[in-house]
């Protein structure tokens, strides 16, 4: 699949000593005005490649297993002291509390809420100018990056979710559901979320075009997503004004509303429209992905390349 899956330059773009090198369409996957580059099996080879690429990080998703188990740790037993003080605090008992704390452990590397997913590498692309290869692709730049996405959030699911939950359930008394029903809305929840997570983390990356540097605004969307999310406190804990806007924001579509869907907290037409809210917010968030990479295209800037 030379050509389509690799970075390998098999042309340049323009004339003269300033053409970019980039890689001419395959033709046996459709070139850029064709249909056979969106088809499902294209992207699947993506999402596997994506997975395939993570999976072989075994030392750090060992590490990222036991640092997550550790945080866990810690998390836990100030909930635990919290929810001594204030049962029921934000609604939840302190089992449901405890198994929110290990949810958020086991989703933090697949929603990339404190980094670790493509946009960092996405932005040194496009300060390179290598964004020239991806934008030549035989298949749309935010379908490539959402597929490589996808992969690594799952298997960070698998490598790096699984096990800090069956430690946590292993030590302390947590709420997990019974019922297949839950567990399936649970992970559709969760693919949700990770889809608004890589429209968030698509927008900042692609600032880099104006701002050469988007570091700046990483950092920023980094503690807000971590503040509100909901990994440090459920939202419902949040008092007023600041807890419904918490709730109403992208971020809550990442933890939070998965999060109360595992603990049961929406059933029935109610866990519906919790992941319609998150369904909302995905369509929503890439769509002005797909609006911001349209005016990037038309004023590639190419800072160093």
């Amino acid at each position: 699949m030379s050509g389509v899956l690799d970075d390998s330059p098999g042309g340049e773009a323009g004339e003269g000593p300033g053409a970019v090198p980039v890689a001419r369409p395959d033709k046996r996957f459709g070139g850029s005005d064709g249909s056979d580059g969106w088809s499902g099996g294209f992207y699947a080879a993506v999402v596997v490649r994506g997975f395939r690429r993570y999976a072989t990080y075994r030392t750090a998703t060992a590490a990222g297993v036991v640092t997550n188990t550790v945080f866990g740790f810690i998390i836990t037993y100030s909930y635990i002291a919290l929810w001594d003080q204030r049962p029921h605090l934000g609604g939840y008992t302190e089992p449901q509390a405890l198994t929110y704390v290990w949810i958020g452990q086991a989703l933090l590397a697949p929603l990339a809420l404190m980094g670790g997913g493509f946009e960092d590498e996405l932005m040194e692309r496009i300060r390179s100018g290598d964004i020239a290869v991806d934008l030549y692709r035989p298949a749309d730049l935010q379908g490539w990056w959402l597929s490589s996405d996808l992969g690594r959030a799952g298997f960070h699911l698998l490598g790096r979710g699984v096990a800090p939950m069956v430690f946590g359930a292993l030590v302390f008394t947590i709420a997990l559901p019974s019922d297949a029903l839950t567990w399936a809305l649970f992970l559709v929840s969760v693919a949700l979320g990770v889809m608004v997570s890589f429209a968030v983390r698509f927008l900042v990356a692609l600032s880099a075009f104006w701002l050469l540097d988007g570091a700046g605004v990483s950092q920023v969307v980094w503690l807000a997503g971590l503040f509100f999310s909901g990994m440090l406190l459920p939202l419902t804990v949040f008092p007023g004004w600041l807890g419904e806007l918490a709730r109403a924001l992208p971020w809550a579509a990442m933890l939070q509303v998965p999060a109360d869907v595992m603990l049961g907290r929406h059933r029935g037409s109610d866990a519906l429209l919790a992941l319609a809210f998150q369904a909302g917010w995905a369509a929503l968030l890439l769509g002005a992905g797909r609006a911001l990479q349209a005016m990037a295209t038309r004023r590639v800037v190419v800072q160093g390349g």
